[in-house]
This record gives structure tokens, C-alpha cells and sequence, in this order.
């Protein structure tokens, strides 16, 4: 079986987030399942792309409106990435620094999946599923199956995988006339609310659509910004498919990047050094718990009450508690987070940016990981730490309801609060305080953390079994 992921992003040639994580480890573990799985990408200017070598394997043309766009499709076989990697380069489209934030995203979106059809088009390569993911390349289920220039493509079937369905790449209709030809009495497969929407159009035009865990498979019916009755409709062809980690990447018995590597047998010991070291370098007291929040400072995320939060802990508790954040995002969020680090450091301390390297040391440092999500279609993060014997505090939504079960319940390894407010966000930070305090018991949840498979093999085969499904 051969299967294509289309992406904009892959770990790790270009990361913003989780769906990075997920395009550069689901193919690796399918191709070691037998699978002949490749990713194809827009090209970036990153470093990796240009401290790899790359061979130019096609190249053609297209119209986008009135605009002929060149495109130049690279290839990367390396072994360190376990997948075939196919890169595709429009002068002034995909030739840049950054993933998103540009005005003419949407344009430039257009341009990676029209390029896309047109070499496997041109080049006769016919893969039997492709794995679309997310808004970004949504409109290729519909153009499969509608498009004037592609109807030999038709039979190729398509998985659509939403990983956040609260970014769905509406498009004012104006920008109708940049779309490959298609049958225009179809175009309502297109539109939502007087807009195109591409996901909308995925889910209407795939064969089968999945979500990155089954209880947010479960929520879009009632939230999915406006689409909640096509997620009824269209739920026959649903599936909820629950993302895993790489080990390969992160395990801290051999992870390069922390300072102390340890197992679940020295656990104790490994997180002490790390945390020490961590502390250390961060100049945050090495005494107490160490909570640490990593992610955007976004509205989904709780981000925006973080700072009320802290506030209110340091304000109403003498308890020993250590704060680090490492994030980026709203800039009103950031200011709220900079005004509470001035206040209460060196309690608190906060690095604004992403960094890979620093988030896996927080991963191995910390006691606990705070996720104060309203969204969360999966989460990686609980995961990872996990993985590391840090202990998630989060809100049970979503993929976080899937992935961590309170430690009031029989073999729980966590603290789940269900009201998206600040008193319960404080009052689950308290149960982990009050758990942390008696060593016995927290050295039993961190090894239970430490034993749990989230591993891609279960859930690579998940998905393959659902191509077989869709072939059949």
C-alpha cells in the first residue's frame, strides 16, 4: 500500500505545534508496519532544508488565476527520518522563512495542493490513500473528485485528519476564480456560509475523515465554530484515532538534549539532577514542585487566565511552588504573563519563543505540566511528560479526557479539573501540591506515568487499518 501525507508541516524540517510532531513520526511507524508512506511539504527556508541535500526530482507549471506559477518538487531520503520526504518549491509561495502569518496565506495554500495534483498528475504516480491534514490541504478531496484537470486522479481515495477544527481556512469567495477548473454546479461543496471553507469541503469530500482523539471526535458536535451540524451529518464516515509520541525522540533514558538521563527505576534521583541543573540555569528555586506550562498564548489553550491564575495562588498561599512558562502567541496574553513574572519572580520564569532543546530539559525537570485547555483535540504535551514522570494537571477536554485518568480513580496518574475557571484551575494545583508532599504516593504515580504506552505503533496501525477499510 502506498500512502502520501500531505502536510504543511513535519517535524523536523518545519514545526509550529503538534501536527509537526504527528506528520514526522505517524509515516515512520507505518513504514515499520509495512506501509510505503511518504510526506510531501510545502519548502521552507529552514535549517534543515538547507543543511540536508535535496534532489530535484519534477518540475511544471500552472495557472493560478491570470498568474503562471512554476514549481520544483525536491526529494530526501534520510534515514534518520524514516520516511521518504518530498518538498515543493513556488517562487514567491513556498520559498519562505516562516509556516503562517502571511497575508496571502490562503494563496499560498492554493498553490501547494494545485502543484501537488499536477505532479502526481503529470508524473503517473498514483498513490492508493492520501492522508490529508488539516485545512491547509483540505480542498484536495474536492478537487479529486471534481476538478476538470484531475478526473484521472478520482479513484485515489482520501483520509482527511483534523487536527484542530477551530482553524478552517474560510476564504472570501472573491478568491473562487484562483481554484483549479471544476464543475461550478458542485461549488456548494465548497461553500459555508456564503465563504470557502476548506474544511468543510474535506469532510463533505473525503471518504473517510478522523479526529486526533475519540473524545474530541465527540465534541465537535456541539463545538466546532459553526460547523456542528456537519459533523452530524457526516458522522458515518468518522473515526476518532488518538495520537502517540516517538520514542525515539522522547525517552529520557536516552534523550540528548536533558541534562541527566534516567528510567522509571531512577526516576527519583534523574528528575533531582535535572531539576537541580534546570532550576540552576533558570534562576527558580530547585525547592518545592515545579510546574511548568509549554505552549502557544492562545485563547483554546487557557492561556489568557494563567496569569489571574498565578496571581491568585501567590496571593492566597505560602505553599513552595515554582513556575516555569515557555510560549509565544497572543501579545496580550504575553504582557499579562510578563506582568505576574515581574511581580512574583524568582518564583516565576518565562522564556517567550519556542525552544526544542529547553522544552525537553522542562519535560525532565518538572513535577508537573499544567494544561488549562478549552480545546485540545488530542494534546502532545500531557504525553511527553508522561513519558518523562511529570504529572499532568489538566482539564478533562478533549484528547486530555482520553489520555489522563485522576489520580482519585483507580490507577490514576493525574489531576483533571472539569470548570474552566480559575478556582478549579487553583484548587487541582493544590491536590498536586498536597499529593507531592507525601513521597511515597507521588513515587508511585510518577512510575505509573512512566509505564504507560503512547507509543505510534497502536494508533499507526489504527490508521492503516482504516485505509485497508476505505481500499476495500
Amino acid at each position: 500500500m502506498n500512502v502520501i501525507h500531505l502536510s504543511v508541516e513535519c517535524y523536523p524540517v518545519a514545526k509550529v505545534g503538534g501536527l509537526a510532531d504527528v506528520v514526522g513520526a505517524l509515516p515512520k511507524y507505518q513504514r515499520k508496519l509495512g506501509i510505503d508512506a511518504s510526506v510531501v511539504m510545502p519548502w521552507y527556508n529552514k535549517p534543515y532544508i538547507q543543511s540536508h541535500d535535496f534532489e530535484v526530482v519534477a518540475e511544471g507549471g500552472f495557472y493560478q488565476g491570470s498568474q503562471y506559477l512554476n514549481y520544483i518538487v525536491y526529494h530526501h531520503e534520510e534515514t534518520n527520518l524514516g520516511f521518504s520526504l518530498y518538498l515543493i518549491k513556488i517562487p514567491g509561495y513556498l520559498d519562505r522563512s516562516e509556516v503562517y502569518g502571511y497575508e496571502d496565506d490562503s494563496e499560498q495554500w492554493l498553490a501547494f495542493q494545485h502543484a501537488f495534483l499536477h505532479w502526481i498528475l503529470t508524473n503517473n504516480i498514483r498513490p492508493d490513500v492520501i492522508n490529508c491534514h488539516d485545512h491547509h490541504v483540505g480542498l484536495i478531496p474536492f478537487l479529486l473528485k471534481n476538478g476538470n484537470d484531475f478526473r484521472e486522479l478520482s479513484s485515489i481515495k482520501t483520509l482527511f485528519t483534523i487536527h484542530n477544527g477551530q482553524y478552517q481556512g474560510w476564504m472570501n469567495w472573491s478568491k473562487g476564480i484562483l481554484l483549479p477548473g471544476f464543475d461550478t454546479w458542485k461549488w456548494g461543496l465548497l461553500d459555508w456560509s456564503g465563504s470557502i471553507n476548506p474544511l468543510s469541503s474535506a469532510v463533505r469530500c473525503c471518504d473517510a475523515y478522523s479526529t486526533v482523539s475519540e473524545g474530541y471526535l465527540g465534541e465537535l458536535v456541539h463545538e466546532a465554530k459553526g460547523l456542528e451540524s456537519l459533523f452530524v451529518e457526516q458522522a458515518y464516515k468518522s473515526h476518532g484515532i488518538v495520537n502517540g509520541i516517538d520514542p525515539e525522540i522522547w525517552n529520557p533514558s536516552k534523550d540528548p538534549l536533558i541534562n541527566s538521563k534516567y528510567n522509571a527505576r531512577t526516576v527519583k534521583s534523574g528528575k533531582r539532577k535535572n531539576k537541580e541543573a534546570f532550576c540552576e540555569n533558570n534562576g527558580i528555586s530547585s525547592d518545592g514542585l515545579l510546574l511548568t506550562y509549554i505552549g502557544r498564548f492562545a485563547h483554546e489553550k487557557g492561556a489568557d487566565i494563567l496569569a489571574s491564575v498565578l496571581d491568585n495562588f501567590y496571593s492566597n498561599n505560602e505553599n513552595k511552588l515554582t513556575i516555569f512558562i515557555l510560549g509565544s502567541g497572543d501579545s496580550s496574553i504575553q504582557q499579562d504573563i510578563e506582568n505576574v513574572f515581574t511581580k512574583y519572580a524568582p518564583k516565576i520564569a518565562v522564556y517567550f519563543g519556542y525552544n526544542e532543546a529547553l522544552a525537553h530539559e522542562a519535560y525532565a525537570a518538572s513535577d508537573v505540566i499544567l494544561m488549562p485547555s478549552r480545546v485540545e483535540p488530542c494534546g502532545l504535551n500531557q504525553l511527553y511528560a508522561l513519558k518523562y514522570g511529570t504529572i499532568p494537571v489538566v482539564r478533562g477536554v478533549g484528547g486530555l479526557k482520553d489520555t489522563v485518568l485522576d489520580v482519585s480513580q483507580e490507577n490514576g496518574y493525574g489531576f483533571v479539573f472539569n470548570d474552566f475557571t480559575i478556582e478549579s484551575i487553583v484548587d487541582a494545583i493544590q491536590r498536586a501540591l498536597a499529593y507531592y508532599s507525601k513521597e511515597k504516593d507521588w513515587s508511585v504515580i510518577t512510575r505509573k506515568a512512566m509505564s504507560l504506552d503512547f507509543s505510534w505503533e497502536k494508533s499507526a496501525q489504527k490508521y492503516i487499518d482504516l485505509y485497508n477499510q476505505l481500499l476495500k
